[in-house]
Protein backbone atom coordinates (compact mmCIF):
# COMPACT_ATOMS: atom_id res chain seq x y z
CA UNK A 1 0.00 0.00 0.00
CA UNK A 2 2.80 2.89 1.03
CA UNK A 3 4.13 1.58 -2.87
CA UNK A 4 0.76 2.65 -4.58
CA UNK A 5 0.57 5.89 -2.11
CA UNK A 6 3.87 7.04 -3.46
CA UNK A 7 3.46 6.34 -7.22
CA UNK A 8 0.02 7.97 -6.87
CA UNK A 9 1.98 11.15 -5.36
CA UNK A 10 3.93 11.23 -7.88
CA UNK A 11 1.45 10.78 -10.80
CA UNK A 12 -0.33 13.73 -9.30
CA UNK A 13 2.35 15.88 -9.24
CA UNK A 14 3.65 15.11 -12.41
CA UNK A 15 -0.16 15.50 -14.01
CA UNK A 16 -0.47 18.84 -12.14
CA UNK A 17 3.02 19.80 -13.60
CA UNK A 18 1.62 19.32 -17.31
CA UNK A 19 -1.84 21.19 -16.41
CA UNK A 20 0.59 24.20 -15.38
CA UNK A 21 2.46 24.41 -18.83
CA UNK A 22 -1.14 24.66 -20.18
CA UNK A 23 -2.21 26.89 -17.88
CA UNK A 24 0.56 28.99 -17.09
CA UNK A 25 3.26 28.40 -19.45
CA UNK A 26 6.18 31.39 -18.56
CA UNK A 27 5.32 30.54 -14.99
CA UNK A 28 5.98 26.70 -15.53
CA UNK A 29 9.08 27.45 -17.90
CA UNK A 30 10.31 29.69 -15.36
CA UNK A 31 10.36 27.21 -12.94
CA UNK A 32 12.22 24.94 -15.31
CA UNK A 33 15.08 27.76 -15.44
CA UNK A 34 14.05 28.46 -19.39
CA UNK A 35 12.18 31.39 -20.84
CA UNK A 36 9.16 30.98 -22.85
CA UNK A 37 9.70 30.65 -26.23
CA UNK A 38 8.06 32.43 -29.38
CA UNK A 39 6.10 31.36 -32.25
CA UNK A 40 6.67 27.36 -33.28
CA UNK A 41 9.34 26.94 -30.64
CA UNK A 42 6.33 28.24 -27.97
CA UNK A 43 4.21 25.81 -29.71
CA UNK A 44 5.97 22.73 -29.52
CA UNK A 45 7.81 23.85 -26.13
CA UNK A 46 4.46 23.84 -24.51
CA UNK A 47 3.00 21.12 -26.88
CA UNK A 48 5.79 18.49 -25.91
CA UNK A 49 6.77 19.54 -22.61
CA UNK A 50 2.74 19.44 -20.96
CA UNK A 51 2.30 16.29 -23.27
CA UNK A 52 5.55 14.70 -21.36
CA UNK A 53 4.27 15.77 -18.08
CA UNK A 54 0.58 14.38 -18.33
CA UNK A 55 1.45 11.38 -19.92
CA UNK A 56 3.98 10.27 -16.83
CA UNK A 57 1.63 11.65 -14.35
CA UNK A 58 -1.45 9.63 -16.14
CA UNK A 59 0.94 6.53 -16.49
CA UNK A 60 2.02 6.58 -12.95
CA UNK A 61 -1.38 7.46 -11.51
CA UNK A 62 -3.03 4.37 -13.56
CA UNK A 63 -0.41 2.22 -12.25
CA UNK A 64 -1.27 3.38 -8.67
CA UNK A 65 -4.69 2.83 -9.22
CA UNK A 66 -4.95 -0.41 -11.12
CA UNK A 67 -1.99 -2.18 -8.89
CA UNK A 68 -0.55 -2.67 -12.38
CA UNK A 69 3.55 -2.74 -12.17
CA UNK A 70 3.80 -2.20 -16.38
CA UNK A 71 2.49 1.76 -16.28
CA UNK A 72 4.81 2.30 -13.14
CA UNK A 73 7.88 0.68 -14.75
CA UNK A 74 6.98 3.28 -17.93
CA UNK A 75 6.63 6.67 -15.77
CA UNK A 76 9.87 5.12 -13.73
CA UNK A 77 11.77 4.61 -17.27
CA UNK A 78 10.38 8.06 -18.70
CA UNK A 79 12.00 9.81 -15.82
CA UNK A 80 15.21 8.45 -15.33
CA UNK A 81 15.42 8.60 -19.55
CA UNK A 82 15.67 12.01 -18.41
CA UNK A 83 18.29 12.48 -16.51
CA UNK A 84 20.36 9.96 -18.50
CA UNK A 85 19.24 12.53 -21.63
CA UNK A 86 20.36 15.54 -19.41
CA UNK A 87 23.62 13.94 -18.48
CA UNK A 88 24.45 13.35 -22.09
CA UNK A 89 22.93 16.71 -23.33
CA UNK A 90 26.02 18.15 -20.59
CA UNK A 91 28.91 15.96 -21.96
CA UNK A 92 28.22 16.53 -25.90
CA UNK A 93 26.13 19.60 -26.40
CA UNK A 94 27.67 22.11 -23.48
CA UNK A 95 24.34 22.05 -22.02
CA UNK A 96 24.51 22.83 -18.16
CA UNK A 97 24.40 20.41 -15.72
CA UNK A 98 21.25 20.84 -13.26
CA UNK A 99 22.53 18.63 -10.25
CA UNK A 100 19.08 18.86 -8.79
CA UNK A 101 16.75 18.08 -11.35
CA UNK A 102 18.78 15.08 -12.20
CA UNK A 103 19.06 14.00 -8.49
CA UNK A 104 15.38 14.43 -8.31
CA UNK A 105 14.81 12.38 -11.89
CA UNK A 106 17.10 9.60 -10.44
CA UNK A 107 15.52 9.92 -7.18
CA UNK A 108 11.40 9.66 -8.51
CA UNK A 109 12.16 7.24 -11.28
CA UNK A 110 13.76 4.89 -8.82
CA UNK A 111 10.79 4.93 -6.47
CA UNK A 112 8.82 4.58 -9.32
CA UNK A 113 10.47 1.24 -10.43
CA UNK A 114 10.41 0.02 -7.16
CA UNK A 115 7.06 0.44 -6.44
CA UNK A 116 6.35 -1.63 -9.76
CA UNK A 117 8.37 -4.24 -8.45
CA UNK A 118 5.98 -4.25 -4.83
CA UNK A 119 2.61 -3.99 -6.48
CA UNK A 120 0.63 -6.91 -7.21
CA UNK A 121 0.21 -7.93 -11.06
CA UNK A 122 -2.92 -7.48 -12.38
CA UNK A 123 -4.47 -11.05 -12.58
CA UNK A 124 -5.62 -11.91 -16.59
CA UNK A 125 -9.37 -13.61 -16.45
Amino acid sequence: MPFRIVAGVIGLFFLLQGLNWLVDPAGAADALGMPLLEGVGRSTQIGDISGFFLCLGGFALFGAYRLDPTWLRAAGCLVGLVAITRTIAWGVHDAAFPVEFIVAEVVTGSLLLIAASRVESPTTE
